[in-house]
């Protein structure tokens, strides 16, 4: 990586008049403003269609994308939508937050009449499309058409003989529903064609789209029930052990995922043949992407099946260093950013050391007086990536605000300030001085909010995922600020010219 700096924004954070951020106007008006605040990187979160809890780190699918992001305008001019029928829905009222169960209703009316219009019109690259996805496709399409049919009902409890993907049993369900399989087939033309065309925005305009790669799938979703021999499985389908991390900063009792578990070794006996399928799928979306919970290539927590906290589950070995060697061999240099968070053993400082991959640091862990930690500006390294915070973070300013008060005077100490109102740019600015090759800050801390505007609370589920950015809020005098502060640390994407 060269030396540049970047945004943390959800595509869902962006604004629009339909509800929840889309690939149209907005995403371009914020390419702009990266590019005019000398960014090199917009960060995103997972894209793909959100299950319970709308978190995009719950998916139906690691290769599907999100149909709420879909641009409504778009449709619009490609005659699919009539301006009246999108303009008489009710998306919500709320500029700021995303309101899921009305986007859900609105959204899905719009795509059927959007998709009863066009499937009759559907040319060559249709075709390309659905022969070039053909690994993941038609499972995914089948899953969600299956799913409606069941009551919306996990495909855990569907009828044994599908659940099960008895080969007499696709096949009639894929006749029965065979109008919403094309459906769920042709939306996701629809969104790849957008995003398409964003991602060749943004490179117009020098700015490299991050994606983020959940490690796990959800447990309801068309990746494992079309590959179950892949995961932790019994013969029925349920799961043996889940995923989780122990006890750790964010909770006491740890967090209980309840992913499934991969069957690292029926993987490598497949050549890992599923995961090289889905980082080629990532590498098509996305210029660079991070491995979330990097930690469980080199060991993850499993928790037995069935047991009320995470805390119950012990460390199991990961597929390590032959794993990442093969996707090496397959692709050459991986564009992939390691996610090292959480509890770093002695095997996963290994793992990240030989596989050469980039690990991550974050600043609000970094200031506790009793601890020299690698996360302080002075410890960080080239080939790696310096955060104000994650997604999973409070804004740096409501971080400041809550610093007990050892940790706040050993902050402003270190980072010569003397009023804990400059915490939260002095920490932009040791972000943006840090020697790490990317230095990335949530879109909040530059606008300088409170808790009010975080992203997602660890542990919860209702409230999280809804933050959105306000029109004008990324304006000019903002990205003239960011962009001095670009320039004055050497991260500049496109170096000025004048002198």
């Amino acid at each position: 990586m060269t030396r540049t700096s970047g945004i943390l924004l959800p595509v869902s954070a962006l604004p629009s008049r339909y509800g929840i951020g889309t690939m149209g106007k907005a995403a371009r008006d914020f390419v702009d403003f990266l590019h005019r605040a000398g960014q090199g990187v917009w960060q995103v979160l997972p894209i793909g269609p959100t299950s319970y809890g709308n978190s995009p780190y719950q998916s139906y699918s690691v290769f599907a994308g999100n149909l709420n992001y879909i641009d409504l305008d778009a449709l619009i001019r490609a005659g699919l939508l009539k301006r009246q029928e999108v303009e008489a829905c009710n998306f919500g009222s709320d500029p700021r937050h995303v309101d899921y169960d009305r986007l859900y209703a609105a959204r899905t009316a719009l795509l059927r009449l959007a998709f009863r219009r066009g499937r009759d019109k559907a040319d060559a690259a249709f075709g390309q499309f659905c022969t070039d996805n053909a690994a993941w496709l038609p499972d995914y399409a089948l899953f969600m058409a299956a799913r409606a049919h069941f009551g919306m009902r996990p495909w855990t409890e569907w009828d044994a003989d599908l659940r099960l993907r008895r080969p007499e049993a696709l096949a009639r369900y894929h006749a029965e529903l065979a109008e919403d399989v094309a459906f769920h087939t042709y939306v996701q033309y629809l969104f790849y064609v957008q995003w398409t065309a964003l991602r060749e925005y943004a490179h117009a305009h020098g700015v490299r789209i991050l994606g983020d790669l959940p490690i796990y799938t959800a447990m309801d979703s068309a990746d494992v029930w079309a590959a179950p021999s892949f995961f932790q499985l019994d013969e029925n389908a349920v799961p043996t052990a889940v995923a989780g991390v122990p006890p750790d900063y964010f909770s006491e009792t740890g967090q209980l995922w309840g992913n499934p578990l991969y069957d690292w070794d029926a993987m490598e006996a497949d050549g890992f043949g599923w995961w090289i399928r889905r980082l080629d799928h990532a590498m098509r979306l996305f210029d660079l992407t991070r491995i979330d919970h990097f930690r469980g290539l080199a060991s993850y927590w499993s928790v037995p099946y069935g047991a009320k906290t995470a805390a119950e589950g012990k460390w199991v070995p990961g597929p390590g260093l032959p794993f990442l060697q093969r996707l090496q061999g397959w692709f050459g240099e991986l564009p992939i950013l390691a996610e090292d968070l959480g509890i770093l053993t002695e095997d996963v400082r290994a793992l990240l050391r030989d596989s050469g991959l980039p690990g991550m640091r974050v600043l609000q862990f970094a200031f506790d007086p009793e601890a020299d930690s690698d996360y302080l500006p002075h410890h960080h390294v080239p080939n790696t990536v310096c955060y104000t915070g994650t997604h999973d973070n409070t804004t740096l300013a409501a971080w400041a605000a809550a610093l007990p008060p050892r940790e706040r005077r050993f902050a402003m100490e270190y980072l010569g300030v003397s009023d804990r109102h400059q915490l939260a740019e002095a920490v932009l600015r040791a972000g943006m001085g840090s020697v790490a090759d990317l230095f990335v800050a949530q879109m909040q801390d530059w606008l300088r909010l409170g808790a009010e505007a975080r992203t997602n609370v660890p542990g919860t589920t209702v409230g999280n995922w809804a933050w959105r950015l306000l029109p004008g809020e990324a304006d000019a005098k903002l990205a003239a600020r960011i962009r001095r502060m670009t320039r004055l640390y050497g991260r500049l994407a496109e170096p000025d010219t004048k002198s």
